[in-house]
């Protein structure tokens, strides 16, 4: 049985993560948003696959919503759950959402998250990994909370749609936890406050949308005998990734500890 030390580790790093967005608010650099830095157009698919594919099968490398936004991702480094980068067309994938068997997405609001707000519901939102394989989810909801004590890293929230009342751990288990989904996290600016409030786009996956998807956006690819391996190969990684050693540990945590 774990320890009640292991166990106030655990629920510490809830809270790291689910506040992680107070401190890339706060600290996030005020660069004005000028018109040359919006596309008028973006890249079809295809082409956007091939400019961030890089070889590397298990790394995530980019995210695409058609007629939104296509933007690079990055890791986080081991050990810096606050870490979201500064560059203005990139996204940061959210280690722990990873460890909770999810797919997460940080960015600044004033950078790569200002794309997060044009995100409708129904929306498809397209991950694409180091080998250019892809991975499709449909937008399900898009929820905005009032974080109630702004700098304090325990803050309620308040649902500014229902007006009900969460907690800080339970707003992180609503938007990070649960069946295979992707989440994307930015702040919400109100009152002149960079930290008033967090909006949070839920997806989830679109199942025998990969292959057809991918032929449709890339033409080049029409009639290859290995298409069917795309969607063999992201089915695989899901289940890798929510059956993994550490996603069954945190789970199994969680339970133990009555959250």
């Amino acid at each position: 049985m774990a320890s009640r030390y292991q166990f106030a580790q655990l629920k510490n790093r809830i809270f790291a993560g689910a506040f992680v967005c107070i401190l890339f608010c706060l600290f996030a650099p005020a660069a004005p948003v000028y018109a040359h830095d919006i596309p008028n157009t973006l890249p079809d698919l295809g082409t956007f696959i091939e400019i961030i594919k890089d070889g590397n099968a298990s790394r995530l490398r980019g995210v695409y919503i058609p007629s939104v936004m296509a933007l690079a991702v990055v890791q986080q480094p081991a050990g810096q759950p606050a870490y979201v980068s500064s560059k203005k067309s990139v996204v940061t994938q959210f280690n722990m959402a990873a460890e909770a068997g999810n797919v997460g997405l940080l960015a600044h609001n004033t950078l790569a998250g200002r794309f997060f707000s044009k995100i409708k519901q129904g929306d498809r939102i397209i991950l694409i990994y180091g080998d250019g394989r892809i991975e499709s989810f449909m937008t399900q909801s898009i929820q905005r909370y009032q974080a109630l004590k702004p700098l304090s890293p325990y803050s309620p929230f308040v649902d500014i749609g229902s007006q009900k009342s969460l907690s800080a751990e339970a707003l992180f288990n609503k938007v990070y936890r649960g069946k295979h989904h992707l989440t994307l996290q930015t702040c919400i600016e109100s009152n002149h406050n960079p930290s008033w409030g967090r909006l949070f786009v839920l997806a989830t996956p679109i199942k025998n949308e990969t292959i057809n998807y991918l032929v449709y956006n890339h033409p080049t690819l029409k009639g290859n005998q290995s298409m069917e391996n795309y969607m063999q190969k992201s089915e695989s990684r899901r289940e890798e990734i929510n059956f993994s050693p550490s996603g069954i540990r945190l789970r199994s945590a969680f339970l133990m500890a009555g959250y």
